[in-house]
Order: C-alpha cells, then structure tokens, then sequence
C-alpha cells in the first residue's frame, strides 16, 4: 500500500490515503455498532421463548373451547371464536360476576398497596437523607424485606398470622388486650388485610431504594438556599424534593403498579390455591379459573383481558405523565 503527497499552488502539502485506508475506520466503527446487538441476542432469544411465545399459545387458546378432555391434544380443541371472552365479560352471570368481584378487589388492593409503599418508601428515604449515627445500619435494615426471598418471608408471614400460636394474636390480643378474642387473619374479611400487610412490608424497600438513588441527583445548594430564604422542612420537600423527583416518581409508581397488580406469589404462598373471597385477587383468580376447574380457555380469555387492561392503562399513564412533563418544562 502506498502513500500519495500532494503540494498544491499554496505550498502546504496534503496526505492523500490509499484507497484501503479510507475504508478501515468505517468498517471498526461498523462493527462498535453491531457488537451491543450481538451481545443482546441471547438475552432477546430467551426473551422470546420465555415469554412471547407462551403468551401467544395463550392467546390462540383463549379461541378455543379447551377443557381437560383436550389436554393432551389442545390444538384439536374447537374452536369458539370469542365465547369464552363473552364468559367472562358477562357480568349477569357467575363467572362474570365473580370477576368482575376479583377485578375490583385488585383495584382497592393496588391502589392502598402502591400508595403505602410510595409513602413509606419517600419518607424514609428523605429522613434518612441527613448524615447521623447509625444511618448506614438503618439503610441496610430497611432493605432486608427487598432482599428476603418472597417465599420464605411470606411463610413467615403465614406463621405469623396463626390464631393461636401466631406473634401477631400474641401480641394485639395477649399482650396489648386489642380485641374479645384473637382475630382470624388468613381466612374471612381480616385476610385483606393480612395480604395488603405483606405486600407492603416487601414491597416499600424497593421505593425506599429508588427514591434514596433519586434524591442524590439533587444539588444540596438548593436545600441551602432555601434555609436561607426561610423556608422550613415541609416547604423544602414540597418545593424541592417532590417537583425534583418526579420523573423517579412517574416510573417508580408504574412499576409498582405492575408488580402489585399481576402478584401472584405473595396470594398463593399466603393462602394457598383458594383464597379467601376478601383477598380474591385476579392473577389468583385467574388461576382457579384454569387449573381447578380445568376451563383453560375461559382463563386464557381472562388473562388476555388482563394483559389489554394493563396495557391500556400503561399507555394512558405514560401519555399522561409525558404530556404533563412537557407542560411543566414549558
């Protein structure tokens, strides 16, 4: 390969590259594009056989009237078009009504569950924002129930909720004389109760955590400045920390959202496969309606109502928070 020089009229002399130098730092720089995708290939191939394709197989099952007498061979089960939709949306009925009852409970469920732990989880990330003895042990402490395996905290919730050799009886009615006799926790009108403590106590670290990750970003000159101007501690959360972590805020609360509304572990671990009509929440619903009383299709059907609620919800939300976002930054 060869090097050309060439001296223009005005003395300077210009390097003129060999045709096959021109081409390598296009071709590295191609390949510093490509390489990112090819090390999430993996990663969206497993995605694809872990999750898009059994939630295609059940929506081509939701178009099916697949009962246990198909189990075997469910691609020969008849096909019913949207019957098992209008099962489940025809709220004169039991099966409707009975969702529809589920769908509501959720709805309560999430919206108590989500709200507590975004409060819990701002005020101690905000308290724990000023440097103090013991701030590091509590930060620590405070995330054990993020870290604990959700099967062994909710069986030790479970134990916890006995009624006569529970710690939670032992203590309101033993020791505290809250009550005329020790409440049942894990069955009747106290087992919403017992879930949405559950739920909470898991789920607030994880806002506890994002929000504390969230409050770094703000520049403490500005806490300063408001000290200054007299501003006491509720002005200063009100004018500075809540506006600074909204856009923390938005995304914490739609995560929160999903996971609470789509929980099924904590239900089932907590309860077992029937839970009771108090704490019936959907995702646990759903699959009564499909491993015990062996109607795949009518539960496909709900799970694809599911899937398009949240969907729908998660678009309004995010159209609504952007939009919101741009009129605050105008």
């Amino acid at each position: 390969m060869t090097e050309t020089v060439v001296t223009p009229p005005s003395g300077r002399t210009v390097r003129k590259a060999a045709p096959g130098e021109a081409r390598t730092p296009r071709r590295s720089g191609r390949r510093r594009v490509a390489l990112p995708y090819l090390l999430l290939l993996p990663a969206l191939l497993l995605e694809l056989l872990v999750h898009l394709v059994p939630m295609l197989m059940g929506i081509t099952m939701s178009f099916r009237e697949l009962t246990q007498f198909y189990i075997r061979n469910w691609s020969e089960a008849p096909w019913t078009a949207f019957d098992n939709y209008s099962v489940a949306i025809d709220f004169d009925a039991p099966v409707g009504q009975a969702l529809l009852k589920s769908f509501l409970t959720t709805c309560l469920f999430t919206v108590l569950s989500v709200g507590l732990c975004w409060l819990l989880g701002t005020a101690a990330a905000v308290l724990l924002q000023e440097n103090f003895r013991g701030r590091a042990f509590l930060r620590t402490l405070f995330l054990v129930p993020y870290a604990l395996p959700v099967y062994a905290a909710v069986i030790t919730w479970a134990f916890m909720f006995q009624r006569d050799n529970g710690v939670i009886n032992h203590v309101l009615h033993d020791q505290l004389g809250i009550g005329d006799s020790p409440a049942f926790w894990l069955i009747g009108d106290n087992s919403f109760w017992a879930l949405l403590i559950v739920s909470v106590w898991k789920g607030w670290p994880f806002a506890f955590l994002t929000v504390m990750a969230g409050l770094q970003n703000i520049p403490r000159d500005m806490y300063e400045a408001a000290a200054l101007d007299g501003a006491g501690v509720w002005k200063q959360i009100r004018h500075i920390t809540l506006p600074s972590l909204r856009s923390v805020n938005q995304v914490l609360v739609l995560v929160l959202f999903l996971w609470t509304f789509n929980d099924f572990n904590t239900p089932f671990v907590l309860f077992g496969k029937a839970a009771p009509e108090a704490a019936d929440l959907i995702s646990l619903h759903i699959y009564q309606s499909s491993f015990q009383t062996w109607n795949f299709g009518t539960g496909s059907a709900m799970s694809v109502l599911l899937l398009l609620f949240l969907l729908v919800v998660t678009g309004v939300y995010l159209l609504l928070t952007t939009r919101g976002r741009k009129t605050s930054d105008v």
